[in-house]
C-alpha cells in the first residue's frame, strides 16, 4: 500500500508569556509601550518620513531591555520559550547559544499593516502580544514554496492546513509566537477601531 509523508516541515511554535515561572504584568508591558511610544520623538519621526503606520522603536530604540525593567524581565522569558522551540528543532548550536539581536515595539493603528518580509542574518523570529482588540489583525505566514509551485492548482477550500499556501494564525494577548527567519511573514489590515500592540524580535547564532 502506498505511503504519503511529509518533508522538511515548517514549525511553528506558539505559547504564552505566563506560562514560565517568570510571570509578568501584561497590563504594565501594555502601558509601558504606550508611553515609550508617546516619548520617541526619533521613533516618531523615522515613522512618518519613512510612511510607516502607527509607531515602531524598531529604528530608534535598540536598548530597551536595558531602559526598562519590564522588557529585561520579558527578555527572561523569552529566552525560555526560543530554547524550548530549539530543542523542537534539533539544531545542533555547537557550544554556542542563540541570544537576542533585537527587540521592539509595534503599535498598528486601525487600517494599518506590514507588509510581508523575512528576517536575514537571525535565527529565529518572533512576536509576543500586548494588545489584540476584536476584529485585530491575525498573522499571514506564507508557504517558502509558494514562488516554486509554478504551475501548481490551487489549493481547496478545505485543504488541510499544512499543505495551504498561506497560513492565518490568531493570537490572544500574552500569547507567543516563534518562527525560523526566513520564513516570509506579515500582518494584513488592522480592522479593529483600536491599536494593535505586538512586541517582535529576533534571535542570533553567537
Amino acid at each position: 500500500m502506498a505511503q504519503i509523508s511529509s518533508l522538511f516541515v515548517t514549525r511553528l511554535y506558539h505559547g504564552q508569556l505566563n506560562e514560565t515561572r517568570d510571570a509578568i504584568d501584561l497590563a504594565e508591558l501594555e502601558q509601558s509601550c504606550l508611553v515609550i511610544a508617546e516619548d520617541d520623538e526619533a521613533g516618531q519621526t523615522w515613522c512618518i518620513e519613512n510612511g510607516y503606520p502607527g509607531y515602531t522603536s524598531y529604528a530608534s530604540l535598540t536598548d530597551l531591555p536595558w531602559r526598562f525593567p519590564i522588557f529585561a524581565d520579558l527578555v527572561k522569558i523569552l529566552d525560555h520559550h526560543v530554547a524550548e522551540f530549539v530543542k523542537d528543532l534539533e539544531f545542533d548550536l555547537d557550544g554556542r547559544n542563540l541570544v537576542l539581536e533585537d527587540l521592539w515595539i509595534n503599535i498598528l493603528p486601525e487600517g494599518g499593516t506590514h507588509s510581508s518580509d523575512i528576517h536575514p542574518h537571525s535565527v529565529i523570529s518572533g512576536t509576543t502580544y500586548v494588545a489584540m482588540p476584536e476584529g485585530a489583525s491575525a498573522l499571514k505566514l506564507e508557504d517558502p514554496r509558494l514562488s516554486r509551485m509554478m504551475a501548481a492548482p490551487t489549493r481547496t477550500k478545505t485543504a488541510r492546513t499544512e499543505v495551504q499556501p498561506f497560513v492565518y494564525v490568531k493570537p490572544n494577548v500574552g500569547d507567543v509566537l516563534l518562527w525560523e527567519s526566513w520564513l516570509r511573514h506579515e500582518v494584513p489590515m488592522n480592522m479593529a477601531e483600536d491599536e494593535r500592540i505586538s512586541v517582535s524580535f529576533n534571535y542570533r547564532w553567537d
